[in-house]
C-alpha cells in the first residue's frame, strides 16, 4: 500500500506540476489582476485553488468516461487543448505593458477588478490559465492508466495527497503573488511574466502538435 500511494504521488506532481507552473500562472494572474488588494488576492487564491482541484479530481476519475460519452479522443483534446493555450500564450505576449495611470483610474479599474473578482475566478484565471487543456489531458492520462488492477485504498489516498500538494502551491503562489512582484521590481515582473507567457504558447504549440501526430498517424494510409 505505501508503495503504490507513494508511486501515485510521485507520478501525477511530477505529471502536473510544471504543465500547472504555479509560479507562472500567479504572475499571469497578477497582471490580469493588478489592483486587487492583499485580502482580494487570498479570496481569489482560494477561489482558484477550489476550482483548480475540482477540475483534477473530476478529469482524473470520471474525465475518460466524460470523453468516451462525448466521443472525443484524447488526441482530439490536445489538438483543441494546444489552441486554447497556445492562444492565450500569445494573447498574452502581445498584452502592452501597463502604464502609469493616475488616481482616478486606478480607482476606477480597482471597482472594475471587484465586480469582477468571482466571475474572472474560474474563467480564465482558472481555465485554461492555470489548469488549462493541457493538464486536463494529462490528468486523464494519468487516471486511465494507473492502476491497471483496479483501485485501491493505496492509490486513492496517493490521488487525494497529489492533489492537496499540487493545489497548495496554486494557492500559496497566487496568494503571495504580490510580495514577488515587490522581490523582482517593476521590471523584472515584466520580463519573469513575458518569459511564462511564451513558455504558455510553446506548451500549446507541443500539445497541439503531439494531438495532431497522433491524428495522423490514426489515418488509414491507401
Amino acid at each position: 500500500m505505501l508503495k503504490e500511494f507513494s508511486q501515485t504521488v510521485l507520478l501525477l506532481v511530477t505529471g502536473l506540476f510544471p504543465i500547472i507552473n504555479p509560479p507562472a500562472s500567479a504572475l499571469i494572474v497578477l497582471s490580469l489582476m493588478p489592483h486587487a488588494t492583499p485580502a482580494e488576492r487570498a479570496e481569489l487564491a482560494w477561489r482558484i485553488t477550489t476550482n483548480s482541484f475540482a477540475i483534477l479530481l473530476g478529469s482524473l476519475v470520471i474525465g475518460a468516461y466524460v470523453l468516451s460519452f462525448f466521443g472525443i479522443s484524447i488526441p482530439v483534446l490536445r489538438v483543441a487543448g494546444g489552441l486554447v493555450i497556445g492562444i492565450a500564450g500569445w494573447n498574452l505576449l502581445q498584452k502592452p505593458d501597463e502604464e502609469e495611470s493616475d488616481d482616478e483610474t486606478q480607482a476606477l479599474n480597482a471597482r472594475k477588478s471587484d465586480s469582477s473578482l468571482a466571475s474572472r475566478a474560474f474563467y480564465p484565471l482558472t481555465l485554461p490559465l492555470t489548469v488549462g487543456p493541457g493538464s486536463i489531458a494529462v490528468a486523464i492520462a494519468l487516471g486511465t492508466g494507473t492502476p491497471r488492477e483496479g483501485p485501491s485504498a493505496g492509490h486513492f489516498l496517493g490521488v487525494g495527497a497529489a492533489l492537496i500538494i499540487l493545489c497548495a502551491s496554486i494557492y500559496v503562489c497566487v496568494r503571495f503573488a504580490g510580495d514577488l512582484e515587490r522581490l523582482l521590481g517593476t521590471v523584472g515582473t515584466q520580463v519573469a511574466m513575458r518569459l511564462f507567457a511564451f513558455v504558455i504558447f510553446c506548451i500549446g504549440v507541443q500539445l497541439f502538435w503531439l494531438g495532431l501526430a497522433e491524428l495522423l498517424a490514426s489515418v488509414p494510409l491507401k
